[in-house]
């Protein structure tokens, strides 16, 4: 609050006008009696149009904090609203805030403490006319909503058996009509490693710069297309508009379409100005991408170790393999002509999204496949020996191993990061917020053997391992048998039982009585898979391959610790330790030496570490570019986690099964801090129906301590269950509600006909799973569905969350306060 100073004549003119008009307002007051006017001055800049805004306090002209009874002010220009009161000196000192009053009457009390304004009653110079000027009005920060869907998994009258880019439109289209300002994706580049369905992963990236072609429209690469092509295209559309997307067919079937309309029109764009612009602006990738694809498919492989002379990359092979007057000249600008098209779509897409006000938020995988362009051609960057993942969490109990190179930090800031600088520009043509996958994995990454199929036998990259001489000083030596595999006689007849014989026989040596150890041809993971399915002895254990497979797996993880390969007197505790055979078979002292350093290792000596390494990237990252940086931050979170992404202002993730808080089985939505994006389920889990159904035990759980009720909980998850969990969401004080496009659906009965488990995007347990999900309604189906729209924009607007079309005072026409205030959560 400040007191303004008035000169004494005005002061004294002002002050006997007051009294005058406050006394004949006020005929109880005597003449004599001392009162004292306050005006109250408050800047509301982003006030919703057709809003009022009242003061109410602790005494009866304020209302008695009462906002329908408190004192209503005027609005005079430039965002200032203003009010006289006149106060009593035994009214003072008076208690007040400001308060929103909605069109509709819905009031919202400004956030903080209370304010408070004091009279010194024994001055004789007191001013009896105090003017308040209260600055801004302290409301509620900006908060937004959205939509999240892969484009894959869009569905829509054009499109071929799988969403396009151009699909997003009708998706922005949608989301404005339900109150939405964003629009989540997720990675949208080209996958084309291996070939066939398994490229359906999307965080698998063949390049980190080339879209993917599954999302090209054919329809809209000419304006000129042959009646023949065109009955093709009608062909392919009912061929392919199946429950799932068929990946494999749909890639095959748009490639050819695309080449055929290629060798018609190649000259006219090749030479036009708009693609010499983007080629001359996107070489730097474009031409070792177009040089990969050829490659990859002359040589039938993705493994640029099997390419020969071409195995390494250099500049001078480059321009060899791209120049004018090769015999597969056409097929290089094919792929150039590919690149093109989509740039143009997404680029349409995108104008058209920044035209509605409607973010379009991308996703930044954390890793590349070892089969891709980025590898061949910058190979020093990443650790090609090892593997990335994750350690057991929510997802799955064997941790994740996602298959990609873990990075060469030391080299990559060599030149400041430049690979990760490029990568962020280029998303930066296209969208307003990216999404950091396992942004974890800029504090530590889970780092695993290339020989390693699981994500069990792991270690963080950078860490502080356990050292030999840490062990020496506590009294253990035998480091063999805390690294190798225990494998005793007792335990094979209890996992194989009559069969172990058998196990014993083909897969293990025994080197001392009722002792075993993995034979050389099947000591680690990816052995025992080839192994069992190319062993002359396969015919013993048809139809067992499975539990084989997972029995000497629990073998060979039977370990309490995993040694250095690099330096041999370095150890890591294997996770979960204490859940072996090996660990309950040592002696008190050597497990809880061994449970000391697991804690240490975890969760105490790599914090600064992990801390300053995140320090030297993240940032690095933010500066790049100016969209939102939002951080996917689950699973096992180092403590320095959060304090760095408040620190660098990220945007975190907060899903309502997966509880960032210890001993708590669901979260609790409205204690989210603000600098979050919240959700009922994401792309890595089942759907909010999914989730509802299939566990009878956690239902009633979440029924009695969430919603609150002892009744039996309906085993359906209906549409008023869904409504409840949604607005729980909405509510919240996250800057972000993002919701999956199926929890959306599921608000009407209409939209739950199909399976709830068919509506699961990924399942993080496969490492083989097939991203093929495809919404089972079309765009121009749900645009005309004007209830489901309008019971989402219900939701948005009864939750304070902006919408677009809402109209702020202040803000200009331009919508250039909106885009600001969605950068930065604030005004």
């Amino acid at each position: 609050m400040l007191l303004k100073p008035f000169s004494l004549e005005a002061r004294s003119r002002m002050l006997f006008s007051m009294l005058q008009k406050v006394l004949k307002r006020n005929p109880s007051l005597h003449p004599s009696t001392k009162v004292w006017i306050l005006k109250f001055v408050i800047s509301c800049p982003r006030l919703e149009s057709g809003s009022t805004v009242v003061v109410t306090g602790s005494n009866p002209q304020l209302g008695r904090w009462q906002a329908q009874d408190g004192l209503k002010l005027s609005y005079v220009g430039d965002s200032l609203w203003k009010a006289i009161c006149v106060l009593r000196k035994s009214e003072f000192p008076v208690k007040y805030k400001y308060c929103q009053i909605s069109q509709a009457g819905n009031s919202s009390l400004e956030l903080g403490p209370n304010r408070e304004v004091d009279i010194d009653l024994s001055s004789p110079k007191q001013s009896r006319y105090v003017v308040l000027s209260d600055g801004a009005l302290r409301d509620a920060p900006w908060r937004g909503a959205g939509v999240a869907v892969p484009v894959f998994s869009i569905r829509s009258d054009e499109d071929l058996g799988v969403g396009e880019f151009l699909d997003l439109k009708l998706l922005v289209d949608w989301a404005v009509n339900s109150g939405f300002h964003l629009v989540q994706l997720l990675p949208i580049n080209d996958t084309s490693v291996n070939g066939m369905w398994w490229d359906s992963y999307p965080y698998s990236s063949l390049s980190v710069f080339a879209l993917h072609p599954l999302y090209l429209r054919v329809q809209a690469l000419s304006d000129a297309i042959p009646a023949d092509v065109k009955e093709e295209i009608q062909q392919a559309k009912k061929q392919l508009d199946k429950k799932d997307v068929d990946y494999e067919a749909a890639l095959s079937t748009k490639l050819s379409i695309a080449r055929k309309i290629f060798n018609l029109e190649k000259d006219k764009v090749l030479n036009s100005s708009s693609f010499k612009q983007f080629l001359s602006e996107n070489e730097e990738w474009l031409k070792p991408y177009a040089a990969f694809c050829f490659l990859r498919d002359f040589f039938e492989t993705s493994d640029h170790s099997q390419w020969g002379r071409f195995s390494q990359f250099s500049k001078e092979k480059l321009e060899k393999l791209i120049s004018e007057g090769t015999l597969h000249h056409d097929v290089i600008r094919f792929h150039y002509y590919v690149q093109y098209h989509l740039y143009m779509q997404l680029s349409d897409a995108a104008a058209y999204a920044r035209k509605k006000k409607v973010i379009l938020k991308g996703d930044l995988p954390i890793g590349v496949d070892r089969n891709s362009v980025d590898t061949w051609v910058y190979p020093t960057l990443f650790r090609m020996n090892t593997a990335t993942g994750a350690p057991p969490d929510y997802f799955d109990k064997n941790g994740q191993n996602w298959g990609f190179p873990t990075y060469n930090w030391e080299e990559m800031s060599k030149d400041n990061y430049g690979w990760w600088r490029a990568r962020l520009t280029q998303m930066a043509k296209y969208f307003t917020a990216y999404r950091i996958d396992h942004i974890l994995g800029f504090f530590r990454i889970w780092e695993l053997p290339d020989h390693a199929a699981t994500g069990l036998l792991g270690k963080f990259r950078p860490s502080i391992p356990l050292s030999q001489e840490e062990f020496l000083s506590e009294g253990l030596w035998d480091f063999n048998r805390m690294s190798r595999p225990y494998i005793r006689q007792e335990i094979l007849e209890e996992k194989f039982r009559s069969f172990w014989t058998v196990i014993a026989a083909n897969f293990l040596n025994e080197y001392q009585k009722q002792c075993y150890e993995f034979k050389e041809d099947c000591n680690t993971e990816k052995k025992i898979i080839a192994k069992i399915k190319t062993s002359p002895e396969k015919s013993l254990w048809l139809e067992k391959e499975d539990s084989i497979r997972r029995g000497l797996f629990d073998l060979l993880q039977n370990i309490v610790l995993i040694r250095d390969p690099e330096d041999s007197t370095k150890f890591y505790p294997r996770f979960n330790l204490e859940d072996t055979s090996s660990f309950r078979d040592l002696d008190e002292h050597s497990k809880n030496v061994l449970r000391r350093l697991y804690y240490d290792y975890y969760f105490a000596r790599q914090e600064n570490l992990w801390r300053q390494n995140a320090l030297k990237t993240l940032p690095v990252l933010l500066n790049s570019s100016d969209m939102l940086a939002c951080g996917e931050d689950l699973g096992l979170i180092p403590a320095c986690v959060h304090p760095v992404m408040q620190e660098l202002g990220l945007i975190g993730l907060r899903i309502q099964r997966m509880p960032s808080e210890p001993n708590t089985e669901f979260g609790i939505p409205s204690q989210y801090s603000y600098m979050t994006v919240c959700a009922p389920s994401c792309h890595d889990c089942s759907t909010l129906r999914a989730w509802w159904e299939e566990d009878e035990g956690r239902r009633s759980r979440f029924y009695k301590t969430v919603v609150g009720s002892d009744e039996e909980p309906p085993s359906r998850c209906t549409p008023e269950v869904v409504h409840f969990i949604v607005q729980q969401h909405f509510d919240a004080p996250s800057m972000w509600a993002i919701f999956p496009l199926q929890d959306l659906l599921a608000l009407k009965d209409k939209y739950t006909s199909r399976p709830a488990p068919e509506e699961t995007i990924n399942d993080p347990t496969n490492p083989r799973h097939y991203w093929r999900f495809r919404v089972h309604v079309t765009l121009e189906s749900l645009l005309d569905d004007k209830d489901i729209q309008a019971t989402i924009k219900d939701l948005v607007t009864s939750s304070g969350r902006s919408f677009p079309g809402k109209k702020v005072e202040g803000a200009d026409e331009s919508g250039e306060k909106l885009s600001k205030v969605q950068l930065n959560g604030k005004a």
